[in-house]
């Protein structure tokens, strides 16, 4: 069995991103299929991936959907995917899991569109509440061991960043009002290796993938 990586649109979809920073921070050699999106249920995911979504993984008889599970999967190869210290782990692996389950608001106001900019558009006070919980999140987490690097966990891109790098993307196409060190942290995510990989990627996809929806967003 071919070892596969299937993805959405990058230039929408931020799930994808999520488990493509994981397999590339892993070192997992794979062939990275590009689906592009028409809205919900594009019939061509749910033709290869179990729960109709992406990213899907296929790695070595392993068969992984879900971002998270992409990532542990992931860490068994790299262990280094989550800080070695437990305390550490341990909160790494919190602040991903409420990233993955958490803040609607936000996805439904600012959704996702790389390589645009659309300054003020989705703030309401659910998707602000949300940004706040986001800061706070960052803040405690660089104090308490951010130290020695610009990431959440100190000099090291790690799960935890994987997992916040779509919320740096949306923090920097809608400009939400943010505090110096947020901008500081969404800066080191964006001039990452791999991130600027992806943005470039995204930025070379055909315009027929395109989706008017997004593309026009007031």
């Amino acid at each position: 069995m071919a070892d596969r990586l299937y993805l959405g649109t990058r230039r929408y979809s931020s799930w994808s991103l999520r488990g493509w920073l994981m397999v590339k921070l892993a070192g997992l050699e794979v062939e990275e299929i590009v689906i592009p999106l028409t809205g919900s249920g594009t019939p061509a995911v749910k033709a290869v991936s179990p729960n109709g979504m992406v990213p899907y993984l296929e790695h070595q008889g392993a068969k992984i959907w879900e971002s998270l599970a992409i990532a542990e999967y992931c860490a068994e190869s790299n262990p280094a995917l989550w800080p070695a210290a437990k305390t550490a782990r341990a909160h790494a692996r919190a602040i991903a899991s409420e990233m993955h389950a958490g803040f609607r608001a936000l996805r439904q106001a600012m959704p996702t569109v790389f390589c645009r900019s659309y300054p003020g558009h989705g703030q309401n006070p659910e998707s602000l509440a949300d940004i706040t919980r986001i800061e706070q999140i960052f803040s405690q987490t660089r104090a308490a061991y951010g130290a020695g690097g610009p990431y959440l966990f100190g000099a090291e891109f790690n799960a935890a960043d994987a997992m916040f790098a779509p919320v740096c993307a949306r923090f920097m196409i809608y400009q939400p009002p943010l505090s110096a060190d947020t901008r500081d942290y969404v800066a080191a995510v964006r001039a990452h290796p791999l991130v600027a990989q992806w943005y470039d990627l995204a930025a070379q996809e055909p315009t027929a993938w395109l989706i008017e929806k997004y593309e026009s967003l007031a």
